[in-house]
């Protein structure tokens, strides 16, 4: 059982409800009908996810069942092993993904797509399929087979899509990585997977700002030998550049001309077959190539897309993400509920922070996601889409997801008062490592203020100290106590697995260790504190990164903060350095009265030793806070993955910094 048996220290006067579902609404949802379906109550999600979790086999073969699955199969739905990556689900299933999203062939809208340079787009379903057939018998001319990797440095827009469902039908193997990565970023991830077929941009745009990308080709073929051939997508117009294209480059429209749409035969596949590269986002070193299979993944995201998300057909289904983040991939699904998936690349805060609220009007979004620092983002600057629903009509938006990193307490509330009064805010956490959700939401319970609702079906979620006992009152590491389908098959060249069992499996061994400071609350519901490797430890004391930022923020000069811990005096000390809004001055005021609100709202050792004012903060491309990285730099040590970061010439304002010598 992952749910807490006793009180945690998260009381209910502290998490209020914000949101209840209706009755009504939360009966007629297709978790309450798979509820039924299973005979368990379907106004009770606890008692859905315990029966989850104990009757493993018989919930992941009703998942396939309810879901729909294109496929065969089998009769076995789980082989258990010795070692927990060892155990493997629907060992004599067949199937392709790219059948499953390709099942509907109508002229309904498939893809919408919206570009901050003023691109626009629409792709129906037939459309879809007629181009993803033309692409494939392209790949098959290339000599794409059955294991070849295909790599995508694209931007959000359809051509990406049509790429991956292109390359899922032969059985290859899909890795994708946006186009503000720098050559070495690219090299450092496709380097290690020798693709056969590469998809480049010619442009991109963000923030106004148009970027040519295609002087980087000559400098990517060089650096991955085993390409065949490179294909250029246009973003928007011809090809900016001069610069000669080498001879096995060639142009989209030229590539697929050649081809008429014919019907696919699609092969089906075990389902472990590979599916997705993706990599870690890390700084501490080369990114890890983790590979996922196409039943796993399809499967999870079907619970995780019809069940926990409600999702219907004719749905319109939005992710604020680049092909670089796993949420790409998880948007990419929804095509397998009969979604219509709604694309958008370029920056989210043109128009004053509301361009995305205009595309989610006019597409009529059912379901819109984005990262937690975006939706700080849109607090701090006071954006209201509640002054102007006149002009930005949400009322069909039924649920949004907020990733990436903890929504705070705050945030929720901003949600319901500026966003969104009506709909299911979920705040969800997994991975990159997992492709989906370990905790999330769900339609049959409420929503408590700076909470996740809860563990994803099938997924025995709990809490561990460090001695690998279970918490039900206070912090510890989230753990996952049995297997689950879309745990990765392994790391790419990683033949003996040593790699992919000390990632996972060697801090708790028989558990899957994910990384997270986290705890349970009174209702059931899980918080994250922020990753555990990136938690402060002064006196001996585990404090996560998250409790320090909520409280820091609500300050109204502070944009934003990161807190680490430095080395001091055989000790480790609070650090925390925040960005400022114009004209805010880090005074002596200032400074005591974040440190008292510290004091009085967390506690006396969550206050830092010092509190420094920098410019800007070093972040992922997917928006994640760099802790890790701005350790390394106070301490002189060299960051290995710079080319993970968005901004890192932010690195340097932390580089042996006076106030931090004494």
């Amino acid at each position: 059982m992952s749910h807490p048996s006793s009180q945690s220290d998260i009381s209910a006067q502290d998490n209020p409800v914000l949101w209840r579902p209706d009755p009504a609404r939360a009966a007629d949802s297709a978790m309450a009908e798979f509820a039924r379906q299973v005979n368990v109550s379907a106004s009770d999600y606890k008692s859905l996810h315990l029966w989850s979790v104990t009757h493993k086999e018989d919930f992941w073969s009703k998942v396939w069942d309810f879901c729909e699955v294109i496929g065969d199969k089998g009769n076995v739905i789980f082989t258990p092993a010795a070692k927990f990556q060892d155990a493997r689900f629907f060992p004599e299933a067949k199937l392709n993904y790219a059948e499953n999203l390709l099942r509907r062939r109508d002229k309904a809208p498939a893809i919408f797509f919206r570009g901050e340079n003023k691109t626009e787009g629409v792709l129906s379903y037939a459309e879809l399929y007629e181009a993803v057939s033309r692409l494939r018998q392209a790949l098959q001319g290339f000599g794409v087979v059955t294991g070849d990797r295909v790599a995508g440095y694209l931007p959000n827009k359809a051509e990406a899509v049509i790429a991956v469902l292109a390359t899922a039908s032969l059985g290859a193997v899909w890795s994708s990585a946006s186009p503000d990565f720098g050559v070495q970023g690219v090299l450092d991830r496709f380097g290690q997977i020798t693709p056969k077929v590469m998809f480049v941009t010619d442009t991109y745009s963000y923030n106004g700002k148009t970027i040519d990308c295609v002087p980087r080709i000559s400098e990517l073929i060089q650096g991955m030998p085993g390409l065949s051939k490179v294909i250029v997508v246009p973003y928007g117009g011809a090809v900016l550049s001069e610069t000669p294209i080498p001879a096995h480059v060639e142009i989209w429209g030229d590539v697929l001309k050649p081809y008429q749409p014919q019907e696919i035969t699609f092969e089906r596949f075990g389902f472990d077959h590979p599916l997705f590269i993706m990599f870690s986002s890390g700084t501490t070193g080369v990114p890890k190539c983790i590979v996922h299979g196409a039943g796993g993944t399809l499967l999870q995201h079907l619970k995780e897309h019809k069940l926990h998300c409600n999702m219907q057909p004719g749905d319109v289904v939005f992710y604020y993400t680049t092909c670089g983040w796993m949420m790409w991939n998880w948007l990419v699904s929804s095509l397998a509920s009969e979604a219509t998936l709604a694309l958008y690349d370029g920056s989210p805060f043109l128009q004053k922070g509301y361009i995305l609220f205009d595309y989610a009007a006019k597409a009529r979004f059912s379901f819109f996601g984005a990262s937690a620092k975006y939706i700080d983002a849109l607090r701090s600057t006071k954006v209201s889409v509640a002054e102007k629903k006149e002009q930005y009509d949400l009322r069909h938006m039924r649920m949004m997801a907020s990733t990436g990193s903890p929504l705070s307490h705050e945030s929720f509330d901003y949600v319901y008062k500026d966003i969104m009064p009506h709909g299911h805010l979920a705040s969800i956490s997994g991975g990159t490592d997992i492709i989906s959700c370990f905790v999330l939401g769900n339609p049959l319970s409420a929503v408590r203020r700076g909470e996740i609702q809860g563990a994803g079906l099938g997924m025995d979620v709990d809490v561990f100290d460090d001695t690998g006992r279970p918490v039900r009152s206070g912090k510890g590491e989230l753990v996952c106590k049995t297997p689950f389908p879309s745990m990765p098959t392994g790391f790419w060249n990683d033949q003996d697995g040593a790699k992919f069992s000390k990632a996972y499996f060697e801090r708790f061994p028989g558990f899957w260790h994910h990384g997270d400071w986290c705890e349970w609350t009174i209702a059931g519901g899980m918080i994250i504190h922020g990753r555990s490797d990136a938690t402060l430890n002064p006196g001996g004391v585990r404090i996560g990164t998250a409790e320090i930022y909520r409280v820091v923020e609500q300050s109204p000069e502070i944009k934003e903060s990161i807190a680490i811990g430095q080395d001091w005096d055989n000790d480790v000390r609070v650090i925390l350095f925040v960005t400022l809004h114009e004209g805010a001055v880090l005074d002596d005021v200032l400074i005591a009265r974040i440190k008292k609100n510290l004091r009085d709202q967390a506690s006396p050792r969550h206050v830092p030793a010092k509190i420094i004012a920098v410019k800007d903060i070093p972040r992922t491309k997917n928006g994640k806070l760099t802790e890790l990285a701005v350790r390394d730099v106070i301490h002189g040590r060299a960051i290995k993955n710079v080319e993970a970061l968005l901004n890192p010439e932010a690195l340097a304002l932390y580089k042996d910094l006076p106030e931090l010598q004494s």
